[in-house]
């Protein structure tokens, strides 16, 4: 099922507002022919529809979760880690923080900072938890994802480089987008990810190249803060990241899921 948050016109039984909703359509299908349909309440738990339905394109899909937290992996693909001057990948996992209002959805403009001189694109597959979890397993960490969506972790690279630590360069509005909905029902161990700048193949990789898998990455997280339902976890980038320019968009499409699509503007 692919989860999606939105804006809707409204209907005779519902006023005009957000809600989520279940994206219907063959996988491939462009989106003229996807129509979305409404659910009760949120969807962790049973699902439950209102009856409510409108046309993909009469809606305006939102980032799809709110997440409480986003816990982002660095140096988890081989080559991404030489490509940034590094010898070798980490032994255990590298985590940091992205506030939640670095969080937006596909459509949704990337503002590039004034204070900085280079921004990368980083395309990432991105896992939604369904439900709290602490010192969980590796066996069991699967049972506590909802799903998984596309994710650019956008980097001020200059202050990544000279902060000796990640929060400024990583943290900035609108630097965490995701979307354009949340697939439940996927493999994640070996999907193409790719990134487009402006149409141009700039990232071709493959999730199955990552040093730590997503259970390890899941039980290794878990084991130093609780998660919670809705929280993302950013799983690493592979080789190609680059500079993103006013004027850009950038597109992240990962096998299975869809394509993340933003425009790239100066900060006025």
């Amino acid at each position: 099922m692919r989860i999606a948050r939105f804006v809707h016109p409204g209907s005779p039984s519902a006023p005009s507002g957000v809600a989520w909703g279940a994206v219907e359509g063959p996988p491939n299908a462009p989106a003229e022919r996807l129509t979305v349909a409404a659910i009760t309440e949120h969807p962790f738990g049973p699902i439950a529809f209102t009856g409510d339905r409108w046309a993909l394109a009469d809606v305006r899909l939102l980032a799809p979760i709110l997440p409480s937290k986003v816990v982002a992996i660095g140096k988890n693909y081989v080559d991404h880690v030489k490509e940034m001057g590094g010898d070798a990948a980490p032994t255990i996992p590298v985590i940091f923080l992205k506030p939640s209002t670095s969080v937006i959805g596909t459509s949704d403009v990337i503002r590039l900072p004034a204070t900085s001189e280079r921004v990368d694109f980083e395309a990432e597959l991105a896992i939604v938890i369904g439900r709290p979890g602490k010192d969980i397993t590796r066996e069991n960490a699967m049972s506590y994802v909802l799903g998984y969506t596309c994710a650019n972790d956008v980097t001020a690279r200059d202050q990544q480089q000279s902060d000796g630590q990640w929060a400024r360069a990583k943290g900035y509005d609108s630097f965490c987008p995701i979307g354009p909905w949340i697939e439940t029902v996927l493999d994640p161990t070996d999907l193409q990810i790719t990134a487009r700048v402006n149409g141009e193949l700039r990232q071709d990789s493959r999730t199955s190249l990552m040093v730590h898998d997503i259970p390890a990455l899941i039980a290794f997280m878990s084991s130093v803060m609780t998660l919670l339902p809705g929280d993302v976890i950013l799983t690493g980038t592979p080789a190609g990241v680059g500079p993103i320019r006013d004027g850009d968009r950038v597109d992240v499409e990962i096998e299975g899921i869809g394509t993340l699509s933003n425009p790239v503007q100066a900060k006025k």
